[in-house]
C-alpha cells in the first residue's frame, strides 16, 4: 500500500506519520530524510542538490523525483510506502503517478490560526529531543522532562509561519484537487485530539 499524507507545517503530519506507518507496515519517507542522505553520503543526486543549497536555491522537482523514485526502489520499501512531504508539486505528482501506485492520500485539514499558534508555541529540547508547547509549560524555558534548556526554532515565528503556510497554500493545496479527482483523497479534520485523529484515518483508509 503507498498512502501520502498531506498537511500544511503544523497540521500534525509528522505525529501521524509515525502511526500510520507502524499500523500498516509501510516505509516513512521524507524528501527531507531523502537529502540528507544523498548529501551525507556523497552521491551524485547528493552533490547535484547540495549545488543549489549552497547557493540558495531550490532544488528543481526532477532531482527531487529521481531521489525519491531511487529510495523507494530499496528492499525496506517492498511492502509500500508512506509519502510525507512529497509530492509538493503537480508536476512531482504526475511522475510519482509513473512509478508508483498511490492508493489513498490523507489530507489534515487545520484552519491557519490554529496552525500559527501550534508552531510559534513550540519548545525543543537539544539534550533529551522533547518536544512541548507553551499551552502546557507555560513560557518555562527549562525542559519538563530532563530540566536543561528549551529553544525555538528561529523560523518559527509568526512572520515566518505565515509565509510558510502561504507557499503550503500556492504549491501543494492544488494537489488536493488532484487526489480528489482521482478518486483516493481522504480529508480528514486535524483541529482534534491525536487518537480522534488516527482513529478518523484508519477509517478514511479502511475504507
Amino acid at each position: 500500500m503507498n498512502i501520502v499524507l498531506l498537511g500544511a507545517p503544523g497540521s500534525g503530519k509528522g505525529t501521524q506519520a509515525t502511526r500510520i506507518s507502524s499500523r500498516y507496515d509501510v516505509k516513512h519517507i521524507s524528501t527531507g530524510d531523502i537529502f540528507r542522505e544523498n548529501i551525507k553520503n556523497g552521491t551524485p543526486l547528493g552533490v547535484t542538490a547540495k549545488g543549489y543549497i549552497d547557493q540558495g536555491h531550490l532544488c528543481p522537482d526532477e532531482l527531487t523525483v529521481a531521489m525519491v523514485k531511487e529510495r523507494i526502489s530499496r528492499d525496506d520499501c517492498a511492502k509500500g510506502v508512506l509519502f510525507d512531504g512529497f509530492p509538493r508539486t503537480i508536476f512531482q505528482a504526475q511522475e510519482l503517478d509513473k512509478f508508483a501506485k498511490i492508493d489513498c492520500v490523507i489530507n489534515l485539514n487545520v484552519p491557519s490560526e490554529k496552525l500559527i499558534r501550534r508552531i510559534v508555541g513550540r519548545r525543543s529540547c537539544l539534550a533529551c529531543g522533547g518536544t512541548f508547547h507553551t499551552d502546557f509549560i507555560g513560557e518555562t524555558k527549562t525542559c519538563p522532562t530532563c530540566g536543561q534548556e528549551l529553544y525555538q526554532r528561529k523560523d518559527d515565528n509568526e512572520e515566518t509561519v505565515k509565509e510558510r503556510i502561504a507557499v503550503y497554500e500556492e504549491q501543494t493545496k492544488p494537489l488536493v484537487n488532484y487526489y480528489e479527482e482521482k478518486g483516493v483523497l481522504v480529508n480528514i479534520d486535524g483541529d482534534n485530539d491525536i487518537e480522534k485523529i488516527f482513529t478518523d484515518i484508519v477509517k478514511g483508509i479502511e475504507r
